[in-house]
């Protein structure tokens, strides 16, 4: 199960920490997603990093520069914090895993992941 947290309200140009718990699986053993979801659109891909030490990670342009991405595996989590943000960042942001090897190549497809995370309201005002 995954439990997503950290959304809120804030300014354009303000920043927030998302976080993403597992429990009941090892999350080191899984390739981690954020994605988001704005009211009347679809699902879209933000940021994933891969299995084990967190050392490969893939963003979507939109947020390049502006977000990142890691994991900490002792804490059986990760995060998302999210800088600069812009009004059109405002969605619901949801975690998701997908068990991988190692090498595995990055998923940016919501299709791909397995489990999901109930998603956490970001709003960025203008």
């Amino acid at each position: 199960q995954l439990q997503a947290s950290g959304g809120g309200l804030v300014q354009a140009g303000g920043s927030l920490r998302l976080s993403c718990a597992a429990s009941g699986r090892t999350i080191s053993m899984y390739t981690v997603g954020w994605f988001r979801q704005a009211p009347g659109k679809e699902r879209e891909f933000v940021a994933t990093i891969g299995r084990g030490d967190g050392s490969r990670f893939y963003y979507a342009d939109s947020v390049k520069g502006r977000f990142t991405i890691a994991r900490d595996n002792a804490k059986n989590t990760a995060a998302l914090q999210m800088n600069s943000l812009k009004p059109e960042d405002t969605a619901v942001y949801y975690c998701a895993a997908k068990r991988t090897i190692v090498t595995a190549p990055f998923y940016s497809s919501a299709d791909d992941y397995d489990d999901w995370g109930q998603g956490t309201q970001v709003t960025v005002s203008s």
